[in-house]
């Protein structure tokens, strides 16, 4: 089926408004050759941070020191590695390959992103776990962005479940709500001592 030219440029600019450039390349039969290339590029990226927010996010909740905060770390820890792996099952449904090295180098950033010059050498400070629940809200941020701009692609490849996207975009902007509470909570902490 060909599209008229009118109806593709209503395409780009709804395409736009709802999500970004990275959502117009899907069509109901596929994904054009050079949008599937990029898509991949973009994919593989949110899949790298999701990598390192997923180590960020299990470390967090092993360590963090702010009252109160254990288990619902706990619980966010889990909910990233599900949103992980639900992007990982996206991005097979596409046919889009994982590129190991980007991965690997998100885990090796995050494990180097421990090594701070934050005012104590061998142990954790106070201001440890205030930038990490900023880094992980940024994450998080992040995240909900890429699930709304596959929701965009969504709308056109059915490949993807609109209804599933939802739900994670939904629980993103659960998970920042989360995180800016518990940096506010550990900021108080921080000034306060």
């Amino acid at each position: 089926m060909h599209m008229r030219c009118g109806a593709r440029q209503n395409e780009k600019t709804a395409g736009s408004r709802n999500g970004g450039t990275m959502a117009q390349t899907g069509t109901g039969a596929g994904t054009g050759k050079i949008g599937y290339r990029v898509l991949g590029i973009y994919l593989n990226d949110h899949l790298a941070g999701a990598t390192a927010g997923t180590d960020l996010a299990h470390r967090m909740a092993r360590t963090n020191r702010v009252q109160g905060q254990g288990g619902q770390l706990k619980r966010l820890a889990a909910e990233v590695a599900q949103d992980r792996a639900a992007l990982i099952s996206m991005m097979k449904a596409l046919g889009i390959p994982i590129r190991a090295y980007k991965v690997y180098a998100a885990w090796v950033g995050e494990k180097a992103g421990r090594v701070k010059f934050n005012g104590r050498l061998l142990t954790r400070s106070p201001l440890s776990d205030l930038e990490e629940l900023e880094l992980l809200r940024l994450g998080v941020e992040g995240k909900a962005a890429g699930w709304r701009t596959l929701r965009t692609l969504a709308d056109t490849d059915r490949r993807l479940d609109p209804g599933h996207l939802d739900e994670l975009i939904s629980r993103a902007r659960r998970q920042a709500d989360l995180l800016e509470e518990l940096r506010v909570r550990a900021a108080e902490q921080v000034i306060s001592s």
